[in-house]
């Protein structure tokens, strides 16, 4: 049972639950109802008690996993629509766009670069406006790089400046990550959060997948007869899916108001050393899942031409959406191999493989083996995905040994604060990788420069990670991170 007044898309927070004309139950007591939610208007929810069990197992649970899923499918599309440029890029030569191999490595690199910056101010919206108007927001904004897509990618002819500032709102996508998973961090209690925001972030990831494989499809598919590719559909099919989750987050989605920014702990963790190291690791796990699902279309077109689609009852199928698919799918196990051994150790691990399989990709360069190309870049992929499982998983473990116990500010309050700067900040990556390889490309002609840039990097990733986490004598190690 539930006390609601009619549905409003105000953004105007309750000044406080006592004086809001929407509460009407457990009038003249100090203690919340248990058994049923408090609904002010505005769908603000003003008794959220996940940590009580009563409440939990009675109204909390069902209002939280609806939540939940809602959530999942914004930030889904959010994903999808920050990796649209990656996979679109390729047609454009075929649809008679005259650019550059710099210019398109560069249309593929502006989306993650805005997306990350986006995540910090993106991290403190719920509490400003609600985690359910924000997520409405976040969704409609998505409609401005869809639609600008599909305007400016029906003439050959627009500017590239053009085709920069719409990809550069793309990023908008990647900023929904930074709210999405403040949003549900608060609905859920501290034994159950863990799996909450890998749910979340899982099925944000997987909109990496989905629109690598649905683009090419659509752009060809719909091409009526014209004489190349119908990019416009690359937009338009974005178009419906998000105006139903838009209406799906304010119709069914609330907001709390006990979410609250913490500026205080915000500003404490910044001081914190561990945040930079994180952050430092989060770039060679997140960032190289991402920098490497913005580019591995292109580099299929460039270095595989005659394999960068193939046809399938007239549409064409691109094989590079089994990169970030096998990446996303890999992450939850990361997270679990991290609670059983140690997320450090993990982590040092993957670094390893991943400088161990690029070292073996630039080797096999020479051998034109598409397929070996393929295999070897979806097992680096998955082992970026474990890897962001695991490094992400460190980092509320790492606070709670370096935070004194008489810190005013609290561990857990650091490692909140720190969690959306350092999401932030490893999806740099996602720029810097395909700006390195252009800059291979345009230097010496070629991508092993880059590729022994990557292995070199993997390589002192490992080693700041092992020197900080895992040598012995220092509480980390004993502690297994």
């Amino acid at each position: 049972m539930s006390t609601t007044t009619p549905h409003s898309t105000s953004l105007t927070r309750p000044a406080s639950p006592a004086a809001s004309p929407g509460r009407t139950e457990a009038a003249g007591t100090d203690a919340p109802p248990t058994d049923r939610l408090v609904v002010e208007r505005g769908r603000w929810i003003s008794n959220w008690q996940p940590e009580n069990p009563r409440f939990w197992n009675g109204p909390g649970r069902l209002t939280a996993r609806r939540n939940l899923v809602w959530s999942v499918f914004c930030e889904f599309l959010g994903f999808a629509v920050w990796q649209l440029w990656s996979v679109t890029v390729v047609f454009l030569p075929a649809a008679g766009f005259d650019l550059s191999s710099s210019q398109q490595f560069l249309l593929v690199s502006l989306p993650p670069l805005v997306g990350a910056t986006m995540r910090i101010p993106y991290s403190f919206t719920v509490a400003m406006f609600g985690g359910r108007n924000w997520t409405v927001i976040s969704g409609l904004l998505l409609l401005m790089p869809t639609v600008a897509m599909s305007i400016a990618l029906a003439n050959p002819e627009t500017p590239v400046w053009v085709l920069y500032l719409i990809a550069a709102t793309a990023g908008f996508g990647g900023g929904n990550f930074a709210s999405s998973m403040a949003n549900i961090t608060f609905f859920y209690p501290a034994r159950e959060k863990g799996q909450a925001l890998g749910i979340n972030a899982a099925g944000g990831n997987l909109g990496v997948a989905v629109a690598q494989l649905t683009v090419p499809i659509a752009v060809t598919l719909f091409a009526f007869g014209t004489f190349g590719p119908n990019l416009s559909a690359a937009g338009l099919m974005w178009i419906p899916l998000i105006l139903l989750a838009s209406w799906g987050a304010w119709r069914y989605m609330d907001n709390l108001t006990h979410a609250k920014n913490d500026v205080r702990g915000t500003l404490a963790a910044l001081r914190e050393k561990h945040l930079w190291i994180s952050a430092v690791i989060y770039i060679g796990t997140f960032g190289s899942f991402m920098g490497f699902g913005s580019v591995f279309p292109t580099l299929i077109s460039i270095q595989f031409p005659d394999f960068s689609s193939f046809q399938v009852l007239g549409a064409a199928l691109s094989l590079a959406f089994l990169g970030p698919l096998v990446g996303s799918l890999a992450r939850p196990y990361g997270g679990r191999l991290a609670d059983r051994v140690g997320g450090a150790r993990v982590t040092v691990l993957c670094f390893a493989a991943m400088a161990a399989v690029t070292v073996v990709v630039v080797s096999t360069l020479g051998w034109s083996s598409f397929w070996l190309y393929l295999g070897l870049f979806l097992l680096l992929f998955t082992i970026t995905g474990v890897a962001n499982g695991s490094s992400y998983r460190m980092i509320p473990l790492v606070f709670r040994l370096s935070v004194p116990a008489g810190d005013r500010v609290g561990h857990e309050r650091k490692a909140s604060a720190a969690l959306g700067f350092i999401g932030a900040i490893g999806g740099f990556g996602g720029f810097a990788i395909p700006q390195v390889l252009n800059a291979s490309n345009e230097l010496t002609g070629s991508f092993e420069a880059a590729f022994w840039c990557f292995a070199a990097a993997y390589v002192g990733f490992a080693f700041l990670t092992w020197a900080v986490y895992m040598r012995p004598g220092t509480i980390f190690a004993s502690a297994r991170v």
